[in-house]
């Protein structure tokens, strides 16, 4: 058989493998260039942080923010979902929410662009996620950096994290990462916003489905993300191996987004109830969406409970 035409894996609805090593991605290809966006008034520009990986990512800052002076913004890094094989900070979708939400947070909002698997299995996406965050930090205490939009506006007294799906994955072991990787110029994170997030394991929780069929399923592509190097207990997709663990969460405050139809739901629900439980001394709450698909707000972002969802991040982000 023609290796260009021999299917090794399939992953619905995100790609295609072949033998051939070609990748045949089916959604979520799609970039749209920076810019001003006239709708919000938001500019974006796209930088590279490390030419080696190709790691980079597209910033955000209000046109009105840039040109008005001194005035020192919190920052938000944003990792963006998509299985950890498609979508991109450059995408559409990201490209749209974000300068939605810039328009309702006067922010520096750094969307970072990992690599992806399966070209660049796990944990590369967490080593660039990683190294981005690294970079953002080392323009803080007057070190300046590359970055004028950072070095000259970023108050790194106020940095968030924040990221749907896998890209929420993503920020909470970008996270837990700093506890042992302390960022440039001793920079703390003040808050993390895990929408919709990608956890897993090997025993269902709560109301998750109990198919074998099913949990082999998630199983096996967590299984190819990752090269096949890590089990689905692993704690960067199970975070709840270790009760402990979470009492040592590197912040003040989190925010969960859980959705009703979303086989992750209980998942989120039950971060928000052990990280409540096991001691940590922030500030945690709950969203729960009624009647809705996983990351919803993407594809609906006009309905009234992406609107919802909005403010409650706007509120978590722009509260003292």
């Amino acid at each position: 058989m023609d290796p260009e035409s021999e299917l090794v894996f399939d992953f619905p609805p995100f790609l295609r493998l072949y033998k051939s090593g070609h990748v045949e991605r089916l959604i979520g290809t799609d970039v749209v260039p920076a810019g001003v966006d006239t709708a919000t008034g938001v500019a974006s520009k796209d930088v590279v942080i490390d030419p080696q990986t190709g790691l980079s990512a597209r910033l955000y800052i209000r046109c009105s923010s840039d040109e008005s002076g001194k005035r020192k913004l919190p920052v938000l890094v944003y990792y963006h979902g998509g299985a950890f094989v498609i979508e991109s900070a450059f995408s559409p979708t990201y490209d749209g929410f974000l300068n939605n939400l810039v328009a309702r947070v006067d922010f520096v909002v750094v969307s970072v662009e990992y690599r992806r698997a399966p070209e660049h299995p796990i944990p590369a996406a967490y080593d660039d996620s990683y190294a981005a965050l690294n970079w953002v930090a080392s323009h803080a205490g007057g070190s300046g950096g590359p970055e004028a939009w950072l070095a000259e506006r970023g108050d790194f007294g106020r940095v968030f994290l924040a990221g749907d799906s896998a890209g929420a994955n993503i920020a909470h072991n970008v996270l837990m990462r700093t506890r042992t990787d302390a960022l440039p110029n001793a920079v703390p994170i003040t808050g993390l916003a895990l929408i919709h997030a990608y956890f897993w394991g090997k025993e269902p929780v709560g109301s998750e489905p109990t198919d074998p069929m099913f949990r082999q399923w998630l199983e096996t592509t967590w299984g190819f993300v990752c090269g096949w190097s890590f089990g689905i207990d692993d704690p960067r997709v199970d975070p709840f191996g270790d009760p402990a663990i979470l009492k040592t969460l590197p912040c003040r405050r989190v925010l969960v987004s859980v959705t009703e139809k979303d086989w992750f739901r209980d998942r989120g629900k039950a971060y928000y109830e052990k990280l409540q439980e096991s001691g940590w001394e922030g500030e945690a709450e709950l969203l729960e969406t009624e009647d809705e698909e996983h990351v919803y707000f993407l594809s609906k972002p006009d309905c009234d409970k992406a609107a919802v969802e909005l403010d409650r991040l706007v509120s978590f982000l722009t509260r003292d």
